[in-house]
């Protein structure tokens, strides 16, 4: 397909591209922009970090995951673009030379996207807009310092000028029907049919999963379609009684949502993954890949969450709970798609815990998420999921049916923790026990307890 984009303030237009042809490697081997470099290969690292502008504003993503088709219409800029076009050093740049932010050299130009990223979206929280991004050498504090330094500078005329106008308009797709191998549909109707007429196609979003396949298992991946374009998949409708979420929006889009809404679950986003990976994957891709260790689903299934599924012009409901099956295993036909997820608003009862080695960017050991209705002193309702105790993510029932009906006392959650082991039998991996986990599982609804009865815990969230 043809791919037309802004590369540092220049026009770029590509013929007949592959459509897992990555953003790294085409700068490096094509372009001979060496300054974004290959680290872990898999979003993890940050090395490769660039800096993508759209309609939707500016955002830090990483390029090792990140298919030349995404960029259609968009404005990239590397680290050689970061500084000005006379030579002028960004004020992050000149930041990190004062603070002596940068040793062996190999993170800093990650560590430059990032940070102007987050400079030229005002962002304050620099631990968190740089969780994404790996250093061995220097240490943290003398990056953060540069971060803060540079936070007070005005925001240079050479990033704060993108129009979007300047991409020639055969860059932002057409007005005909998506046909052949690699696509990239304007509506979800098309995309419906397209995917209807090609069943065995992958369907790319953010590509935080998808892009592995290419990158470590050197997949071939068949027919392809890249969503990035149906804005119909990536809106948010809110209602006074629900919500109603499109596939294709962001995790970091999410986040402003559930802090009005469910704050605990905003809290949680926040340690999705990274900055990079939160601004890239889609709430529709974490349901869809049926990973059991994915930290939406639990809290989604907490609240009652109704999945949208799509074939064609067929449209079917189900739980979210009932998607998944089995390991690896989901309720979803040939053609088929996930267009939307929805929940019943509610009063903010709400709590999700997930439980990592690491603060930021980890994999869970266990995710639970919990959501339980309670009316003069009795429990009513109780919704009880997790992620990484089951091959699924997978509800904690006869948890829940040993909670309703009885006090909201610590005796009936006490009660209660006999029922673990019939509901979860874990594996032990190297994330965690067992054992471990079934433990880690009952303290968590004590937590709940604990911190409904607005008693104090002792935990404590620290970046390790």
């Amino acid at each position: 397909m043809n791919v037309t984009f802004l590369l540092n303030g220049e026009s770029v237009e590509l013929r007949d591209v592959p459509a897992t042809a990555t953003l790294l490697d085409w700068l490096r081997d094509t372009r001979g922009l060496t300054g974004t470099k290959e680290g872990c290969n898999e979003g993890d690292c940050g090395a490769c970090t660039v800096m993508v502008q759209d309609e939707d504003g500016a955002r830090a993503l990483n390029a090792c995951i990140l298919f030349l088709p995404q960029l259609s219409g968009k404005s990239v800029r590397t680290v050689e673009g970061i500084a000005g076009p006379e030579g002028q050093l960004h004020p992050v740049q000149q930041a990190m030379i004062d603070h002596h932010g940068s040793q062996c050299g190999f993170c800093t130009p990650g560590f430059i996207t990032s940070m102007a990223t987050a400079h030229l979206n005002g962002e304050e929280d620099h631990a968190t807009a740089l969780a994404g991004n790996l250093c061995r050498c220097t240490g943290y504090a003398p990056i953060l310092r540069a971060a803060e330094a540079a936070s007070s500078e005005p925001v240079p005329e050479w990033l704060s000028d993108f129009i979007l106008a300047e991409i020639p308009a055969g860059g932002v797709g057409g007005s005909q029907p998506p046909t052949g191998a690699t696509v990239q549909p304007e509506t979800a109707g098309e995309l419906a049919r397209w995917y209807a007429a090609n069943p065995d196609a992958t369907l790319i979003a953010g590509a935080t999963d998808v892009g592995l396949w290419v990158t470590k298992q050197m997949r071939d991946l068949g027919p392809v379609a890249f969503l990035n374009r149906c804005r119909e998949l990536q809106g948010i409708d809110e209602t006074e009684d629900s919500v109603t979420i499109g596939a294709g929006v962001t995790v970091a889009r999410l986040i402003p949502l559930m802090d009005r809404l469910h704050p605990s679950l905003g809290a949680m986003l926040r340690r999705y993954g990274s900055a990079q990976v939160r601004a890239a994957a889609t709430i529709g891709g974490n349901i869809a890949n049926g990973s059991p260790i994915g930290d939406g689903p639990p809290a989604l299934i907490a609240l009652g969450a109704t999945l949208h599924l799509r074939k064609g012009d067929d449209r079917r409901d189900i739980p979210l709970e009932n998607f998944f099956i089995d390991y690896g295993k989901q309720d979803r036909q040939p053609g088929e798609f996930v267009e939307a997820v929805s929940f019943a608003k509610s009063p903010d009862r709400l709590k999700c815990y997930k439980l990592s080695k690491r603060f930021d960017q980890d994999i869970s050991a266990v995710c639970g998420c919990f959501h339980i209705a309670v009316e003069d002193g009795t429990v009513t309702a109780a919704r009880i999921a997790f992620g990484g105790m089951a091959g699924i993510p997978k509800r904690a029932a006869h948890v829940e049916a040993a909670l309703i009906g009885q006090p909201w006392s610590e005796d009936t959650i006490k009660a209660a923790q006999g029922a673990w082991a019939q509901d979860f039998t874990p594996l032990s991996d190297m994330r965690a026990s067992a054992e471990y986990r079934l433990e880690a599982a009952r303290n968590m609804l004590t937590r709940y307890f604990m911190e409904d009865r607005g008693l104090e815990t002792s935990v404590k969230e620290v970046r390790a």
